[in-house]
């Protein structure tokens, strides 16, 4: 069993539609992988990234949707998941999202936790996104882009993983939205350049543009 959780170096990155295609892969070649939304905001029901993450891998909600064990905490309102939860007078229960995460794992070979925003989110005032993946010992896949100031995030996001003792399982470069060759083919070689002089060589996968969300994209070596 393996559990990988997903961070953007910003929000609107592109998280939730990598998570989907990673799993998509991984259920191809036969490890049976679900996702998991711990904590929601901007939605009612069954998590909207969820839904987004099945409609990718080509199946229907499963039964541990529809519980709301891979969604088992929502807000209504989109913000960071710690002023959503005080503006509805609530307490996000991390007992139940480790509950939840627990039978995922038991039913799983493959869990892809994908988080909220990037990697310092508040999750409470005094708890964060990365204090909960440290906690947790995860792996952490980082999804990056060709935007301007991708460079400059996605490097605050590896040194602070580093500097946390945090294992970084792959980099994917998500080219949305698209840009021009010459700043994505350099912003590429450079968050590469730069990661090896701080002592990485994690997986580095590019997820093509395309306005099909369901094309298949090969992430050989993840595991």
């Amino acid at each position: 069993m393996k559990t990988f959780y997903v961070t953007g170096i910003d929000t609107e990155i592109g998280k939730t539609v990598v998570t989907g295609k990673i799993a998509a892969y991984l259920n191809r070649i036969g490890h049976k992988t679900t996702t998991m939304k711990p904590i929601q905001t901007g939605c009612v029901g069954i998590a909207e990234d969820i839904l987004t993450h099945r409609s990718i891998m080509g199946i229907k909600p499963d039964k541990f949707d529809k519980d709301h064990i891979t969604n088992p905490v929502v807000f209504r309102f989109p913000a960071s998941p710690h002023l959503a939860a005080e503006l509805e007078d609530r307490t996000i229960d991390f007992e139940l999202i480790k509950t939840s995460l627990k039978t995922l794992q038991n039913e799983f070979d493959c869990v892809l936790v994908e988080g909220a925003g990037g990697i310092y989110v508040p999750l409470t005032r005094d708890y964060t996104s990365l204090d909960f993946v440290k906690e947790n010992n995860f792996p952490v896949i980082i999804v990056s882009s060709p935007r301007l100031g991708s460079i400059n995030h996605t490097m605050l996001t590896i040194e602070i993983l580093k500097n946390r003792n945090i294992e970084i399982a792959a980099l994917i470069y998500n080219m949305f939205p698209p840009e021009k060759n010459e700043i994505t083919k350099d912003s590429i070689n450079m968050i590469k350049y730069l990661a090896k002089k701080l002592g990485f060589d994690f997986p580095f996968f590019i997820n093509p543009y395309s306005e099909k969300l369901t094309d298949k994209v090969d992430f050989e070596g993840l595991i």
